[in-house]
């Protein structure tokens, strides 16, 4: 493995979850095994991981539209296309946008995000990063320890050689708002592979009330997660109802004893890809 199949990458402020405010490098990988909000006509070729400019298949139907879903992926339009980027794509833009000291001493956090990056293939590639990074930073005589988080949809074992390099977990594990089947978006196995990191926090986007009790009665209580490891958000794809939608999710997060947030990004650049 000697490349990662990125969709986007770019350094900006976390906008949301545990560590929001974080000063960020985002790394976006190729392909996810759910798609929320929507059902997709997906080509071999976009299946395949890491296969340069691809053809991002076909839209069958919209979830949201249909009343299946209440809020619709706001990455799946990037992270069907990728490219195969050579390990040193990321250390040269790291370098020449100065990051490179930040990052590898964990002032920057790196967050790799997706699609889904712990599908097997982004698990492996993420691995084989680091070996190389970690090796570039010992030839450069840069200090290793950096912070790497990773967004996932909690459906994908996390196996053993990544989680030993992430700081942090972060779990933005899927309601029945999603349109998503409860046997697509509930793998014990990979949630309890989560909950084994000694780092990890859950965050959900809850659009009702109902919403919120489904968190507690289908993951909370389920896998007995402490409440001090939850947050929850506002679906937001836009600064429409922005203020009402933020004060909603903090209403149920005193109402339910959890962390309460938002997605400043949306509030800060009116968009939630590529800043």
């Amino acid at each position: 493995m000697d490349h990662l199949a990125i969709t986007e990458d770019f350094y900006t402020i976390q906008g949301e979850g545990f560590t929001t405010g974080a000063p960020s490098y985002f790394v976006r990988l190729k392909d996810c095994n759910l798609t929320c909000g929507a059902t997709m006509n997906m080509t071999k070729e976009v299946k395949s991981a890491g296969e340069g400019n691809t053809d991002p298949g076909s839209f069958q139907g919209d979830l949201h539209k249909e009343g299946k879903a209440t809020w619709t992926c706001d990455t799946l339009p990037v992270w069907i296309f990728g490219h195969k980027k050579p390990f040193d794509y990321l250390i040269n833009k790291w370098n020449e946008g100065g990051y490179i000291k930040d990052i590898a001493s964990g002032i920057i956090h790196v967050i790799w995000t997706g699609g889904e990056p712990t599908l097997p293939r982004n698990q492996k590639s993420i691995v084989a990063f680091d070996e190389r990074f970690r090796e570039y930073c010992d030839a450069s005589e840069i200090f290793y320890g950096p912070y790497y988080e990773i967004e996932t949809n909690g459906t994908c074992v996390i196996e053993e050689p990544l989680n030993n390099i992430l700081e942090q977990i972060n779990c933005s594990a899927k309601l029945a708002n999603s349109g998503m089947s409860e046997k697509q978006r509930i793998v014990p196995e990979a949630i309890d592979s989560i909950m084994n990191h000694p780092n990890y926090t859950f965050k959900f986007v809850i659009s009702t009330e109902d919403d919120m009790k489904e968190v507690v009665d289908t993951y909370i209580e389920p896998f007995n997660i402490p409440l001090h490891r939850v947050c929850i958000m506002p679906g937001l794809d836009d600064k429409n109802d922005f203020h009402e939608r933020t004060l909603f999710s903090m209403e149920m997060a005193k109402k339910y004893r959890v962390r309460g947030l938002t997605r400043l990004h949306v509030s800060a650049w009116d968009k939630t890809t590529g800043v």
